[in-house]
């Protein structure tokens, strides 16, 4: 006990010195944790070290997915959906059965559902590239892009992975693969989708922040595993459950609960996500060992995962360059709405252009239908504003040939790969030389791209007008100001004089402080599903009247435990 004690509180300070020590040294955390936990496997205490694949698979990523798509800007997610959408799920299967033709060739022993097993495995991104490339200056979009594919890839490359064993051992069908991923995908959506709303319902009852927190963290879980027993995707649900709870906890939530939240799952995911690594590299001299003692050697293996990592990236390649070209011509579309869609809103700022689109309305559902709402007039005019901020997202940040080029090269495999590869059933034609064909190509990803990622980055970057971007910068946020400032314009002051006592006109200009906050913050969060500020912008004044709001409600406590 007092082993494992030791060895858990050492790995807890390894995973913290990684993080504080890579970016100081230029290198990615997780290839720091790889080389340290490669380098303890020799010592005798992790000679036979193996970690079970479920604990990973089950245990580890949900929570990771959770938390990532709870911090994931949801606009973001929404405008970059095609191409989001594109690489974690089509590429991904496209990957795969590439692979798999590979794989059969170079291992004929194995056969194309064998093979195609193992390109499921190799074929998802990890996320790590995201943290890269967060601190580069990349595009957003990139960034968001980058995001989106990390949430979703994994589920469909494990959907694939049981769909591939069952086909090895059973006559393949098309439709009734089809049939699987389609059933796997929808139900884990409903059940992600209910559990993020109960799990919202509950906890804005709850008014102990650090109860409320102890319920989040089992959020993931309550979604992926009533998903995995009804043969789902439980990543998915734990995904969908994550953007779910994102959208809606600033409305539903305290400010309290959600920077309690915030704190305790940046924390998770470092702990979660560095154990990953570490495990990994403390696995590897095992593997090496099983091919070197089953198949005589480890060279083979080597040189067709360096085959497969450099097919992954031409693969990849080759789907990006027309998914950018898709998405330019795409983005040059919606700018030819433009002129329309301000025609319209300008229409919708008069009351003769509201009553004018409301016959237009009713003259398109026909006689007998009713005429139009008030309510749909809104839905329109929402979208028409929705539809205007999209352009201007995709003008502002049009995609080209050097972002094409980051997201081909962020495609860094990991921790999923590793953690699949050895759930392969023990019957496994060749299975020890396939889980060392997935290590070694996960670890040439996280060595060749996670190393020279942040390098290609700032040789690609285009020169910056800083002083343009400040300038714009500048604008979005005066923008911003002004809508918070007429907001609070619109809450009338509390009527009280010097006549009124001191604890009475503390107590009233609270009370409307926070009034004029909570009005300020549902403006906000509306220009959010709009669209209509920069992300991080939008963030950043959310976050500002979180703090505001905290503060002021501890100098009421102080002020009323003083007066008693």
């Amino acid at each position: 006990m007092t082993e494992t004690l030791v060895v858990l509180v050492a790995g807890l300070l390894i995973v913290a010195a990684a993080a504080s020590i890579g970016p100081r040294i230029r290198v990615a955390a997780p290839l720091v944790l790889v080389a340290i936990g490669f380098a303890a496997s020799f010592l005798p205490m992790f000679a036979d070290f193996e970690i079970d694949p479920e604990l990973i698979l089950e245990g580890v990523l949900p929570p990771l997915l959770y938390s990532a798509a709870v911090s994931m800007p949801a606009m973001n997610f929404r405008r970059e959906f095609v191409a989001i959408s594109g690489l974690s799920v089509s590429l991904v299967v496209v990957s795969s059965l590439v692979l798999g033709l590979f794989f059969q060739l170079v291992l004929p022993d194995i056969g194309f559902a064998w093979g195609a097993a193992l390109g499921a495995i190799i074929s998802p991104t990890d996320a790590v590239a995201t943290g890269i490339v967060k601190r580069s200056p990349a595009s957003k979009r990139v960034v968001a892009i980058l995001e989106g594919e990390s949430l979703l890839n994994d589920a469909t490359a494990l959907v694939l992975l049981r769909t591939a064993i069952v086909s090895a051992a059973a006559a393949f069908s098309f439709w009734g693969a089809v049939g699987t991923f389609a059933y796997s995908v929808v139900v884990a959506v409903v059940i992600g989708g209910v559990v993020g709303a109960v799990n919202l319902a509950i906890r804005s009852r709850v008014s102990d922040p650090t109860v409320n927190t102890v319920i989040s963290i089992v959020v993931p879980f309550v979604a992926s595993v009533p998903a995995e027993a009804l043969g789902a995707s439980g990543l998915v649900a734990a995904v969908v459950a994550g953007l779910v709870t994102g959208i809606r906890a600033p409305r539903e939530l305290s400010p309290q609960h959600r920077m309690s939240d915030e704190q305790v799952w940046r924390t998770i995911e470092l702990v979660l996500e560095g154990f990953v690594f570490l495990t990994m590299g403390l696995e590897l001299t095992a593997v090496v060992l099983d091919v070197q003692r089953d198949h005589a050697g480890v060279g083979t293996a080597v040189l067709i995962a360096a085959g497969a990592f450099v097919l992954t990236v031409l693969v990849r390649a080759a789907w990006v360059a027309p998914l950018v070209r898709s998405l330019k011509r795409r983005s040059e579309r919606s700018a030819r709405m433009q002129e329309r869609l301000e025609g319209f809103q300008d229409k919708l700022a008069t009351p003769e252009g509201q009553q004018e689109t409301l016959e237009r309305m009713q003259e398109r559902r026909g006689p007998g239908r009713g005429g139009g709402r008030s309510g749909d007039l809104d839905r329109f005019a929402r979208r028409v504003t929705q539809g205007l901020a999209d352009i201007e997202y995709f003008k502002r940040a049009p995609l080209g040939w050097r972002d094409g080029t980051v997201i081909v090269w962020a495609g860094m495999r990991g921790a999923v790969t590793v953690a699949a590869a050895q759930t392969l059933p023990e019957n496994t034609p060749m299975r020890s030389v396939l889980v060392l064909i997935a290590f070694a190509v996960a670890v040439l990803s996280l060595v060749l791209q996670g190393g020279t990622l942040g390098w290609l980055i700032s040789r690609l970057a285009p020169k910056v007008d800083t002083e343009a971007i400040e300038a714009q910068d500048a604008a979005e946020l005066r923008r911003l100001m002004e809508l918070l400032r007429q907001t609070a314009m619109e809450l009338p002051e509390p009527e009280v004089d010097e006549q009124t006592p001191r604890h009475e006109r503390f107590r009233a200009t609270r009370t409307h402080r926070i009034a004029v906050i909570h009005a300020q913050r549902k403006v906000l969060l509306d220009a959010r599903d709009t669209g209509t500020f920069d992300a991080d912008v939008l963030a950043g004044a959310l976050e500002n009247l979180d703090a505001d709001e905290i503060a002021i409600e501890l100098r009421g406590r102080l002020s009323g435990g003083s007066a008693t």
